[in-house]
């Protein structure tokens, strides 16, 4: 399973793949995570790219061809080609207060899009809007790559000391919260 997340800096998504990874790991599974950036500074794009195998990853090259494109920032739609490499098969999921059609009908694409308030979602659970914690949610309910319990497990070891229990328990909350959205 080949992912591509497209976000601005600051928004987390080399966190969120890198928690993901974690999980996988801890299922057994492979994987390979890395961002790529040109200057490192809050609101630049990024892009970050997750790979999960059953066996081992040969492969160092950038996804050229993902399986699912996360967006963590709608405005990356206008200035970028989230959708290069995914077919109609293939799913697209994007912080967004848009329905599919309207998103559909923005970038022209007629795959499977799955939108989340992520940051609506994160503002009324955790009071700041940081899309990359629900958005794990959102991803591992549609993709199945590793288990909510997985995720959750990953995200407490990484972030219990450097946010406390109650900030972190509101993280797992929109965690779960996407991932029973429907």
């Amino acid at each position: 399973m080949e992912i591509i997340f497209f976000a601005r800096g600051g928004q987390g998504a080399k966190t969120a793949a890198e928690i993901i990874a974690q999980a996988a790991v801890g299922e057994g599974k492979f994987v390979q995570a890395f961002p790529s950036f040109g200057p490192e500074r809050s609101g630049a794009p990024t892009k970050t790219y997750l790979r999960i195998a059953e066996k081992v990853i040969r492969s160092k090259e950038p996804i050229v061809d993902p399986d699912v494109v996360v967006v963590l920032d709608e405005t990356l739609l206008t200035s970028q080609i989230v959708t290069d490499g995914l077919d109609k098969n293939e799913a697209l999921i994007i912080n967004s207060v848009k329905t599919s059609q309207e998103i559909k009908k923005l970038i022209r694409y007629e795959g499977k899009i799955y939108p989340v308030d992520a940051n609506g979602i994160s503002q009324s659970i955790i009071g700041q809007p940081r899309p990359n914690t629900v958005i794990l949610g959102k991803l591992i309910k549609i993709t199945e790559l590793v288990k909510l319990e997985s995720v959750i497990c990953e995200f407490e070891k990484i972030f219990l000391e450097k946010i406390g229990k109650e900030n972190c328990e509101k993280n797992v909350l929109a965690i779960e919260k996407a991932y029973d959205a429907i």
